[in-house]
């Protein structure tokens, strides 16, 4: 017979043999994230085959272990989409295919970056948004009815850019059309969306199928005047959170090792601007890596911003690693000091982040590769493994 001792010496036993099994389970046991962002904007690292092997090369000798190649940009994807092909005619983005018709930039991105020992993370950068000053181009063209409308009837925009309706049931399928194609047609190991997705400006929510939905759900009242009532904020906020927790199930369904990371701007902005709650996506599960984009002119500023990102400040539980910062390193004419670069990376170090992501890639190979140089002389000295391997 076995006594209750017995009994609760087993149930002790099988509990930290559950424990034991999830910390081996658990992704970040080791390594750090040294990424950067691939872009096809004031860069043309991605306009062959050669340039992109060449690439691959230079961050394998200086240590990086994860890109992040833009795929969807524009209303365009760099890579051949027969969803793109079938609503739009458009399989892939004809700037991309001028010297060969057969190219596919992610497939060699891919086969590139992985015979170096180099990690492929998809980034879907236009997320929910159509177009870049042109009037929704040609996506809310033909469809008119995927128009995200502020408070006065008119197209969402918003710092340049032209938006969908992200509560629509069509357009979240359709993103999720190119999401789904790309986790199971290519070998890649994660996908991100970034501040664009999931993501909506926060005047937003005024077209006239949330109206109707919102009056739905709050019998028969319309949505508040003030685009930034707490209540109403919350509410589409809530809806985006849904959909970000969709397409990780939908990514998880396909396969489960493949990471669903986010990008989102810096917290609570990124809720106030544009219904970016990402750490109830951290709480809710549905975030593999968050790389929160601490973008900064000076290191006083910078650290002050990523200190307002502690799991402390944010409810987010101690124990979840799965945070590293985003560094504004080049972007126009901008190029980010060597001095500031360094202190931002000891910064890092200091708090315990494992690893940084660069927008990006140019930055690293202006001035002869200077900056490069130096963040391998003083942080990457030696090759790591990625912290989820």
């Amino acid at each position: 017979m076995v006594t209750n001792r017995q009994r609760c010496c087993l149930l002790f036993t099988l509990l930290v043999l559950f424990a034991q099994t999830l910390t081996a389970q658990t992704p970040w046991s080791q390594g750090e994230v040294r990424g950067v962002w691939l872009t096809n904007v004031d860069s043309k690292v991605l306009e062959s085959r050669a340039s992109i092997a060449e690439a691959m090369q230079f961050l394998k000798e200086h240590h990086f272990n994860v890109v992040f190649p833009v795929v969807w940009n524009d209303a365009k994807t760099l890579y051949r989409s027969r969803v793109m092909d079938s609503v739009f005619g458009m399989p892939i983005d004809p700037r991309q295919i001028r010297t060969d018709k057969r190219r596919d930039p992610l497939r060699e991105v891919i086969e590139e970056a992985h015979a170096r020992g180099i990690a492929v993370v998809p980034w879907f950068e236009y997320g929910f948004s159509s177009s870049f000053n042109k009037k929704g181009g040609m996506v809310l063209k033909k469809f008119p009815h995927w128009s995200a409308r502020d408070g006065q009837g008119n197209l969402l925009k918003k710092n340049g850019f032209e938006w969908m309706n992200p509560y629509h049931p069509e357009v979240q399928e359709f993103i999720l059309s190119l999401v789904r194609e790309v986790v199971s047609r290519y070998d890649v190991d994660g996908v991100q969306g970034d501040d664009r997705l999931p993501a909506n400006p926060s005047e937003g929510g005024y077209d006239p199928y949330t109206r109707s939905l919102y009056a739905l759900e709050h019998h028969g009242t319309q949505p508040p005047n003030d685009p930034k009532d707490p209540s109403w904020l919350r509410w589409r906020g809530d809806r985006l959170n849904a959909f970000g927790k969709r397409l990780y199930d939908e990514v998880k369904r396909l396969k489960p090792n493949v990471l669903v990371t986010w990008s989102p701007s810096i917290f609570s902005w990124s809720f106030e601007e544009y219904l970016q709650d990402w750490p109830a996506w951290i709480n809710g599960g549905y975030a593999d890596l968050v790389i929160p984009q601490v973008y900064r002119y000076s290191i006083d500023r910078y650290t002050q911003a990523l200190t307002s990102q502690s799991n402390d400040s944010l409810a987010i539980p101690g124990s979840y690693r799965a945070i590293v910062p985003g560094i504004l390193m080049n972007v126009g004419t901008y190029l980010i000091e060597e001095e500031h670069l360094l202190q931002a990376m000891q910064v890092n170090r200091d708090r315990g982040y494992r690893g940084e992501v660069f927008f990006f890639y140019e930055g690293l190979r202006k001035n002869d590769g200077r900056l490069a140089k130096a963040i391998m002389e003083r942080f990457y000295q030696e090759a790591v493994g990625l912290p989820w391997k």
